[in-house]
């Protein structure tokens, strides 16, 4: 899989804008806050329907403007598709592919499999346990249609559940309906726990030669996934939890409590790590990544990187350059210097200014 091509309408701060890529290494550079980021946005967008900052698409949509445009061709086995989202302030997002409008934004994960490593990312390993929660929801989300499934009817469960909690305390004749929630919410969220579990499995055998490598051979990283509650106590926990939760306001129990563990040569980083460490596990998970979606999917992703190379030493950045072998490869930098310097090999080069792309060879 790779991208032909993109265009823009009203997207951020590009009132129009047409690219063509090329198959191997796309470098976009320039100063900061011109525009760079924006186009691995829209990208990220066309493959997940989601932004990777967590904007809703009324701050996607350019200032003073009511929609914004996506078209997106892609190249899959040798089939040209196209993908075009239309982003609407205060309506759900429009999606077609080849012209057909699919009625869930579900249809539409997997087509495009990419995996983007942002200087934030460099963080996943110390911050909470959201992050990486939100790591593997989003790696999920894109390889397996069924945890989509599951994850989107737990989300809205939980809210749910939550809001029935805060009115409770107005009315607690309400508590008559808490265990009907409860029981959709062990249902979904069982099948959540049971797949990170294979997530998190998966995952540490890649990533365990990766790190290794990485690191020089002085360190040996597994990844475990830590349930907040096991399948078997699901149930019976969240009903132990009610009068917990009712005092709370909110459901103290389930996957949306999970986190994951990374043990260097017996210790957990996330508290006892260097930075060095952690970030080296940041760069070899998003590594691991590529190389999951190319197991589960059989499929090669894109990869995009926003300006991370800046935040990487030397070293770091030379793994991660020899890394990419054949994958289409979208950076972000502010200039070419880390490139020139590691003699590595650049397709085709952009000059952004300010909202406006000029290709440069």
């Amino acid at each position: 899989m790779i991208i032909k091509s993109l265009e823009l309408a009203d997207f951020r701060n590009y009132e129009s804008l047409e690219i063509s890529f090329d198959k191997g290494t796309n470098i976009f550079y320039g100063d900061n806050a011109q525009g760079k980021t924006n186009i691995l946005e829209a990208i990220y967008v066309s493959a997940t329907t989601k932004s990777h900052k967590g904007s809703k698409d009324k701050e996607i949509i350019q200032f003073n403007k009511s929609e914004a445009h996506i078209r997106t061709y892609l190249l899959k086995d040798e089939e040209e598709i196209r993908v075009d989202m239309h982003l609407r302030g205060n309506k759900s997002k429009g999606i077609a592919i080849d012209g057909q409008k699919i009625k869930k934004a579900a249809d539409l994960m997997g087509l495009l499999n990419v995996v983007l490593f942002s200087p934030e990312d460099l963080g996943i390993i110390k911050n909470g346990p959201a992050e990486r929660r939100h790591f593997a929801d989003m790696e999920l989300c894109q390889l397996d249609s069924f945890y989509l499934y599951n994850l989107n009817h737990y989300n809205k469960i939980i809210n749910q559940r939550n809001r029935l909690l805060k009115d409770m305390y107005m009315n607690p004749d309400l508590r008559e309906t808490l265990n009907i929630w409860d029981s959709q919410l062990v249902s979904f969220g069982t099948k959540i726990i049971e797949r990170r579990h294979k997530f998190a499995s998966s995952l540490c055998e890649i990533i365990y030669e990766i790190h290794k490598k990485l690191s020089g051979g002085r360190e040996e990283l597994i990844i475990k996934y830590e349930p907040d509650v096991s399948i078997d106590d699901f149930e019976k926990v969240l009903a132990a939890n009610q009068e917990k939760d009712i005092r709370l306001k909110q459901t103290s129990t389930g996957p949306h409590r999970d986190d994951f563990s990374f043990i260097v040569n017996g210790i957990d980083i996330r508290k006892y790590g260097s930075q060095g460490q952690q970030r080296t596990a940041a760069l070899s998970l998003k590594l691991s990544e590529i190389e999951l979606v190319k197991k589960i999917s059989r499929d090669v992703p894109v990869l995009l990187l926003d300006d991370v190379l800046s935040e990487l030493d030397s070293n770091r950045q030379n793994y991660l350059l020899n890394s990419i072998g054949n994958i289409q490869t979208i950076i972000t930098c502010t200039g070419l210097d880390e490139f020139i310097n590691n003699r590595f090999e650049i397709n085709k080069i952009f000059k952004v200014t300010n909202g406006s792309v000029l290709c440069e060879n």
